[in-house]
């Protein structure tokens, strides 16, 4: 039994993933409030070399939350001062890691089209911790994580980001620490 529960946590459904982020978007808000600020769904792959690459693609969703008011902030200090919570995955296909992430987005604004975010925070995976010959040897479950993107909003609620995103324990614990690093692209919706 320990075996078959593995096997469904190494490889969650994308439908079921899917599933539960369009349950929490349809639970009403009080008096008008939003649940999250945006929604996005894509796909990244590895950009690592080697024997550290690993296969196939991952599609993600991340979901952003504003409770600090950053679309309300005016210049680049109240940007800072005001970040955006992320939470999302990054699923794993091919045998790969899954990641379960959560952080803080800061994003800056160039004009009303072009934007760019930066985040840090968390990430939980399922993995190989060493040992691996086909892939990274991460060394722990919980790994710091940070990402770069580029952005271009279509109108108010429709954007594009392409983006970079790396996790890896910077040497906090035992064992090896190739890290992993992938790119990929998101559509999201902002409401």
């Amino acid at each position: 039994m320990t075996i078959e529960f593995r096997k469904i946590v190494r490889r969650p459904s994308t439908a079921f993933l899917a599933a539960i982020v369009a349950n929490i978007s349809v639970i009403p808000a009080h008096a008008g409030e939003q649940i999250f600020d945006e929604l996005r769904f894509g796909a990244s792959a590895s950009v690592q070399g080697g024997v550290e690459r690993e296969d196939g693609l991952f599609p993600e969703v991340m979901v952003f939350f504003d409770p600090f008011g950053q679309d309300a902030a005016t210049g680049w200090k109240q940007q800072l001062a005001r970040p955006r919570i992320n939470l999302g995955t990054s699923i794993g296909t091919s045998g790969e890691a899954t990641q379960v992430f959560a952080g803080l987005s800061w994003t800056a604004n160039f004009n009303e089209k072009v934007f760019a975010e930066a985040g840090f925070g968390g990430v939980w995976h399922n993995g190989e911790l060493e040992g691996n010959t086909d892939g990274p040897n991460l060394g722990c479950r919980f790994l710091f994580r940070e990402y770069l993107g580029a952005g271009y909003r279509f109108d108010q609620h429709w954007n594009v980001i392409a983006q970079i995103a790396h996790s890896s324990h910077a040497n906090l614990c035992d064992g090896p620490n190739n890290g992993m690093t992938r790119a990929g692209i998101q559509v999201g919706y902002k409401f």
